[in-house]
């Protein structure tokens, strides 16, 4: 039976343990709402965007986009994979991994290869360690999304998609639901289709027409271009309002279950401390009695 001495120092062990989960859950609570209006702010140009793609891509049906063409010859999918840099936000990463397990042994199985880049560093080394092929990777981008630092890693996918060295591309990452809730989601990038902008962007009563400066392609081109990069802004933006939701969540969870422990500890203590005072008690009256 342990002593008075090691329940303590358990004791006292249990309660740094719970200041540090404490403070992390302050931490991630402070983190989360700065996320969320980020995530929130970026929705609407996301939601606009989405809007004018799909305006364009009924108005000008005699220009196809490569980004809007369907391919299957070249037996080659590509994944773009969201997750946190850090852990200690629940098992968020890992149901996002999980389902993107399952996708690449149903691609594989039909004889697809798989390239893969990850955003984040838990992404990066579960790719690593299940020997995926990583063709770029980015982490480290701290509390704030850039769209300088994604665009390089993701545009080496949205090239190889256009130069049909790619039959498809998709993304894997939490999208944030509220505090409590965040859902893996696995979305396709490419190709886009018509029906999927339009639903995306809500049934329209009717479609636009545009004027084109200074042509139909150039515009057309850049703006396909800007709307897969508003996705993927848009997705780890998500990404990280969900991780920053999960880590307080797991942290208050844990401090919680620190003051169980804590409590639990406590209890032996005293009944080991109350042991040893009977026992001292029973030799006392054993010594008097034998006098």
């Amino acid at each position: 039976m342990a002593t008075g001495k090691e329940i303590r120092g358990k004791i006292k062990s249990v309660e740094n343990t719970k200041k540090i989960t404490k403070a992390m859950e302050m931490v991630a609570a402070s983190k989360m709402r700065k996320a969320q209006d980020r995530m929130h702010a970026a929705r609407p140009y996301s939601d606009k965007i989405r809007s004018v793609a799909s305006n364009l891509s009924r108005a000008n049906p005699e220009y196809t986009h490569p980004f809007m063409v369907k391919q299957n010859s070249a037996k080659r999918v590509g994944f773009i994979v969201v997750t946190t840099d850090k852990g200690l936000c629940g098992g968020m990463n890992t149901n996002s991994l999980r389902l993107l397990t399952v996708k690449m042994r149903e691609l594989e199985s039909q004889g697809n290869a798989l390239e893969t880049v990850a955003i984040g560093n838990k992404g990066l080394g579960f790719l690593n360690r299940i020997n995926a092929k990583v063709v770029a990777h980015v982490t480290q981008m701290g509390d704030t999304p850039h769209l300088d630092k994604l665009i390089g890693p993701v545009k080496v996918l949205l090239d190889a998609y256009q130069e049909g060295m790619l039959d498809a591309v998709y993304m894997v990452y939490t999208k944030f639901i509220n505090t409590m809730k965040q859902e893996p989601t696995m979305l396709q990038l490419l190709p886009l289709t018509s029906d999927r902008l339009e639903t995306e962007a809500g049934k329209a009563e009717h479609s636009w027409d545009y004027i084109y400066e200074p042509d139909v392609e150039t515009v057309i081109d850049e703006l396909l271009v800007r709307y897969v990069e508003a996705l993927i802004y848009q997705a780890v933006a998500e990404n990280m309002a969900s991780e920053q939701s999960a880590r307080m969540v797991a942290m208050k969870a844990a401090s919680d279950n620190a003051g169980n422990v804590i409590g639990e500890l406590k209890l032996v203590y005293n009944k080991t401390r109350q042991a040893a005072i009977t026992k001292e008690l029973s030799e006392i009256v054993s010594g008097a009695a034998a006098v």
